[in-house]
């Protein structure tokens, strides 16, 4: 394999000195077999091409994903569990270490190890994954771990986004499409003002997980109203920017879309990094109330996602290469147009019981970017747990403003939940 990273991946990769990576952590209980666990990352590691490759950025019209003969395993550090938030401290540590050893795989895991208790933290660059990514091998995993002796099924990649195309899909329309906005990327982003204001290493993450109760609440109410729970999450999120931020909020929220949906040859258990996004904008009309405001939030997210041409947008997308560096510093320097990206993985279908350990919990990736805006929150649904991570860096959120949005948010959706039961 010698593939061109995407256009999407290029931006993911940033550079050969700046650290992507997204942690995604699972909470053990009962004893894992150190043997197992290195089978396990063994056949994970010949299933997945993205995990026996370098990547290589000397080469003309790099960076390049190569297929490296001598990729050593997949490395596993192993760390003393004396509290229930170690496994948060190593997400931090991680999030600025590179992958920049030779011949390392795109992977790595850090055990925080108990007598009885241990985290699991399964570590990549963000050019090779996205939540659902992170979501399958995780479950690979685990399932390995707890019974080594069976397979998974090796897959070969892509080797160029041509291979992605349909037959239907009408390549010189798009050709000449792509064409058309790489002379515009290349005008916008020359005329754009660059002063990078983002320092390194301010960024820190908030966690917190709602029970059962609040969350299946959380799920009927949405349901009741006609609604989802991902469109009334971002209406409480930007009415708490709106109420702690003032006038710096923006009343926009940036939500990745799985683009799965829409590519049959990128299979849910495949390694991939592209998520699509949507740009959702909280309604100004204040007669309103909450609910409708979730209500047209969702019309609008299915509205988008329906007009979505993904083949289109990353066939377009592979004529911007040359504005990738120029696009980058624009991101580390400019506050953006909205006020939080939203990741919104949902329900996760992990097995929660295996025959030598339990799955206790899981905890939503980490991922610290390195724009100018960083913030960022991600959920996902276990055991009818909701689990939140809120990353940002201190540089553009204050970590005490940024509880308080956390909290003004939760007040604003249970509230209204309440309003909903009482009606």
């Amino acid at each position: 394999m010698k593939r061109r990273l995407m256009m999407v991946e290029r931006i993911m990769y940033v550079d050969t000195i700046t650290p992507l990576n997204c942690v995604f952590t699972a909470k053990i209980t009962g004893n894992l077999n150190p043997e197992n666990l290195n089978i396990a990352l063994s056949k994970i590691q010949l299933k997945h091409p993205l995990l026996r490759v370098s990547i290589e950025d000397d080469q003309k019209g790099g960076p390049y994903f190569i297929t490296n003969q001598q990729v050593k395993p997949i490395p596993v550090r192993i760390t003393e569990r004396l509290t229930d938030d170690d496994w948060l401290k190593e997400s931090e540590t991680e999030w600025y270490k590179l992958f920049d050893q030779e011949n390392v795989p795109l992977a790595r895991i850090v055990w925080v190890r108990s007598a009885t208790v241990s985290e699991l933290l399964l570590v990549m660059p963000h050019c090779v994954c996205d939540g659902t990514t992170c979501v399958a091998l995780m479950t690979e995993l685990l399932s390995l771990t707890d019974n080594p002796d069976r397979d998974l099924e090796v897959y070969s990649t892509f080797n160029s986004v041509r291979e992605l195309m349909p037959d239907s899909f009408n390549i010189a329309k798009s050709t000449r499409k792509g064409r058309f906005f790489s002379v515009l990327g290349k005008l916008f982003f020359m005329l754009r003002s660059i002063k990078n204001k983002h320092g390194k290493k301010n960024n820190y993450v908030l966690h917190w997980k709602l029970d059962e109760d609040k969350t299946l609440a959380i799920a009927d109410a949405c349901k009741n109203a006609g609604t989802s729970v991902h469109a009334a999450l971002c209406v409480a999120l930007l009415q708490a920017f709106q109420k702690v931020s003032g006038d710096k909020a923006k009343g926009k929220v940036i939500s990745p879309v799985d683009i799965r949906r829409f590519i049959p040859a990128i299979k849910h258990d495949t390694m991939f990094a592209f998520a699509p996004i949507v740009e959702l904008k909280l309604d100004k009309n204040k007669e309103l109330d909450f609910w409708s405001l979730a209500l047209k939030l969702k019309a609008d997210l299915t509205a988008k996602i329906k007009e979505m041409n993904v083949y289109e947008m990353l066939w377009i997308a592979e004529y911007m290469h040359s504005t990738v560096n120029r696009m980058i510093k624009v991101l580390k320097a400019s506050d953006g147009s909205h006020d939080i990206t939203f990741s919104n993985i949902g329900r996760l279908n992990i097995p929660e019981t295996y025959d030598t350990f339990n799955l206790e919990t899981i905890y939503s990736p980490t991922v610290v970017f390195p724009w100018r805006n960083a913030n960022t929150l991600i959920t996902t649904t276990f055991k009818n747990q909701m689990d939140f991570t809120l990353m940002s860096n201190n540089g553009f959120l204050n970590k005490d403003e940024a509880s308080k949005i956390k909290a003004t948010a939760m007040e604003i959706l249970f509230a209204h939940l309440q309003q909903l039961s009482h009606a």
